[in-house]
């Protein structure tokens, strides 16, 4: 497995790199991020999911399961390609410090049909033999036709909802999607031609990852959207009316996120069906993620044990109910499918009870531990964590990842300003012997020092940032996802700072060889004392 030994990475969505079109993308500044992850000795880099996405520009509500992200296609790479002239590429002015998804859609999409057109119409025999080979690759055309087809008829319907089309393109009957693909074979094609280049790209970017010796840990939501190829194309694996309307829908219950719960309103899987079929839905979906990734994050893993019902209609997820999950039975399907130990992290923040930890623990998956919720104090003696927290550092088990926050945290910096209390921060004080000025240093050096064999810290965190820098707030339908690192912010002087942290916590991605280098040359230098 890849998480076997003391390793530190960084948590760090592609959208908030720096760069000139709006929005991070898979261009030269993530070559950059991985040199400077390099430079710091992280042997590791954490994104959250890379899917296309819908409502809410949420990367958790996306078009497809398996497809790419369009948006993050960088155009600085199609201009090498010849795909694009400079002059074609070139944005318009967009903030540096956050993405205005909407006017970035408009740019990205009309940067790639003028690549199309470019590649249809020109000389690029050999990049048309690429597109056919990725398109007939078995893993691929798994999903893509469906994929292609679906945003297609999106696009010819205005972007609806694919449950409001007519009823045999809803129903998805084979004669009219004959038809479909006869009538819609331009926008297919286009379609297509973006996920070839969404993959190329990140393929590319994976193996500069793996020649600095930095593995790539991704995130696999539990739930497809409902308005996504996934619940369109299998509509008998999603407890769904005929006529396509969910009957129930996703959520979790009240939490320390939120008081009403979060209403998600994902289409709920039938289980009973997808375990007849011995999962296949399911191993096609970790086959396609463990092509992409070397590590994958199962968000929401709590739900693979027990998940959290609400019927559909309702305005809040508090009147919802537990129903039993596909248990050991998927995990032992995929195990058998995909060979041995899964590369899995499993999410197991929330609502977690014996059984979820049990799950996990049988299949031998690392959970989380976030240190921001480390520092309840015991009611009755204020400079005593709450024995019942799991959550402080010397309660860290070895097999584990440690955050700081996650992406649905504060960033440590707004934690501390904005929402940890008094008690807490007094807590927090005591405990690492810190005086508050740098929380965020002080929360990821705790991280570092812990047993865990992983810790990864979000970047905001490396950079001291604030509230301004927070990437998701649950419950919130509006302004997430948007925030974007400044360029040149990843400076030497970081990488300096946090890889003499990486080596005296000996988290440093070449830990082994830089001791003995260090040894020898220590050695040399008392033998050149000598007299």
């Amino acid at each position: 497995m890849a998480l076997d030994r003391r390793l530190a990475g960084v948590l760090l969505h592609p959208t908030s790199l720096p760069g000139s079109h709006g929005i991070g993308d898979l261009g030269p500044e993530a070559v950059r991020f991985l040199d400077w992850l390099h430079a710091a000795g992280f042997g590791l880099w954490q994104v959250l999911p890379l899917g296309p996405t819908g409502f809410g520009d949420s990367p958790y509500q996306c078009f497809s399961a398996f497809a790419g992200n369009p948006y993050l296609i960088s155009p600085d790479v199609l201009v090498e390609q010849g795909l694009l002239t400079p002059a074609e590429a070139k944005p318009p002015r967009f903030p540096a410090h956050q993405v205005d998804y909407g006017p970035v859609i408009e740019h990205k999409m009309a940067v790639l049909r003028r690549a199309f057109e470019r590649y249809r119409g020109g000389d690029f025999a050999a990049l048309r033999r690429r597109v056919a080979a990725f398109r007939r690759r078995e893993t691929v055309a798994a999903w893509l036709e469906d994929y292609a087809l679906f945003a297609a008829l999106k696009k010819a319907h205005g972007g609806a909802v694919w449950n409001t089309w007519d009823k045999p393109l809803r129903k998805a009957q084979p004669r009219a999607l004959e038809a479909a693909r006869r009538e819609h074979a331009d926008e297919i094609d286009f379609q297509v031609f973006t996920q070839f280049l969404f993959f190329d790209q990140w393929h590319a970017l994976r193996s500069h990852a793996h020649q600095c010796g930095i593995q790539i840990v991704g995130d696999l939501p539990i739930y497809v959207a409902f308005d996504s190829a996934d619940t369109w194309a299998h509509q008998d694996l999603f407890k769904l009316t005929p006529e396509g309307q969910p009957t129930c829908v996703a959520g979790v219950p009240p939490d320390y996120f939120s008081a009403t719960g979060q209403l998600w309103g994902n289409p709920i899987y039938r289980y009973d069906k997808m375990k007849r079929r011995g999962f296949r839905w399911w191993i096609g979906r970790m086959r396609s993620m463990l092509e992409m990734f070397d590590v994958v994050r199962l968000d929401h893993f709590r739900g693979f044990e027990a998940y959290w019902e609400v019927p559909a209609g309702e305005k809040t997820a508090v009147n919802g109910k537990w129903v039993p999950g596909p248990r050991h039975a998927l995990f032992e399907a995929l195990r058998n499918a995909l060979g041995g130990d899964l590369p899995l992290i499993a999410e197991n923040l929330g609502v977690i009870t014996d059984d979820v930890e049990a799950l996990r623990e049988d299949f031998e998956l690392p959970g989380m531990k976030v240190l921001q919720f480390a520092w309840v104090p015991a009611s009755e003696r204020p400079l005593v964590p709450d024995p019942g927290c799991v959550f402080q550092p010397h309660k860290v088990e070895r097999r584990c990842v440690v955050y700081t926050g996650s992406h649905d945290n504060p960033t440590t910096r707004q934690w501390w300003d904005e929402f940890a209390s008094a008690g807490e921060r007094r807590l927090m004080r005591a405990y690492l012997g810190c005086d508050g000025s740098k929380p965020h240093e002080a929360l990821c050096r705790a991280a570092l020092a812990t047993t865990a064999e992983t810790v990864i810290l979000p970047m905001q965190d490396l950079l001291g940032l604030g509230g301004e820098a927070r990437m998701n707030f649950p419950g919130r339908e509006a302004g997430n996802w948007g925030w974007r690192m400044a360029k040149g912010a990843a400076t030497a002087g970081l990488a300096r700072q946090w890889r003499e942290a990486l080596l005296i916590y000996e988290r440093h991605a070449d830990q082994g060889n830089i001791a003995r280098g260090m040894i020898a040359g220590q050695t040399a230098a008392e033998r050149a004392r000598k007299p």
